[in-house]
């Protein structure tokens, strides 16, 4: 989880293949839902379920380096502003005005200091479920990927009410959204082979039963 300053940048890069992900993730350009239910639920019966989670030990933000730098003093996290809002206006690289609409809890926020960006999967889950073994390179690309649905501009409450929870711990207030969250989540989890427990691939099924 970050919270949004403004002093980023605009332009769009690609974080890449960890290295311990498919070759076959699919893109997301407008924060949304990347495939079908149906293609979900099938990409969360192949996630490896571990008894309970990884330990947080070594576990830190520095081990996944963000927001990365795009050139001309710009960086990922305007990018997601600029994806997500609309009417969106800026100075250079940095979004300075906007409408966003927090899908986590239906709230629409007018100005960038309201808005923070999500990690879909938190980064301390992450590590928490197989990203302790990336290398520093493949952890960036994680915490930076704009090719999947991994990065979304919320309200800065609901954020920071999600922390580092997965879905049998936390979802989103706004159960419209149930659907679309979970199929982000298997999405991100599917592409970096990223583990799950048997709490969170049950709340998973739930939420996808509401699409």
């Amino acid at each position: 989880m970050i919270t949004v300053s403004l002093t980023a940048g605009c332009e769009t890069v690609d974080a890449g293949d960890p290295g311990t992900g498919s070759t076959n993730g699919s893109g997301s350009t407008s924060g949304s839902s990347s495939g079908s239910s149906k293609d979900a639920e099938a990409s969360l019966g192949k996630l490896t379920v571990v008894a309970k989670t990884g330990s947080m030990s070594g576990y830190s933000r520095e081990k996944f380096p963000h927001w990365k730098s795009t050139g001309k003093n710009c960086d990922v996290r305007d990018s997601v502003l600029e994806r997500d809002g609309t009417k969106v206006k800026k100075s250079g690289c940095n979004v300075v005005a906007g409408t966003w609409k927090s899908i986590y809890d239906d709230k629409t926020l007018t100005a960038p200091s309201q808005v923070d960006i999500d990690h879909m999967v938190p980064l301390a889950n992450a590590w928490r479920s197989g990203a302790d073994k990336w290398t520093t390179d493949q952890r960036e690309g994680f915490a930076n990927d704009l090719d999947r649905p991994q990065l979304v501009a919320v309200s800065a409450g609901s954020n920071r009410s999600k922390g580092d929870q997965d879905p049998s711990t936390w979802k989103p207030p706004a159960k419209d959204e149930w659907c679309a969250y979970a199929t982000d989540w298997v999405t991100v989890k599917s592409y970096y082979k990223l583990t799950v427990t048997q709490k969170e691939k049950d709340a998973l099924k739930e939420m996808l039963g509401t699409c």
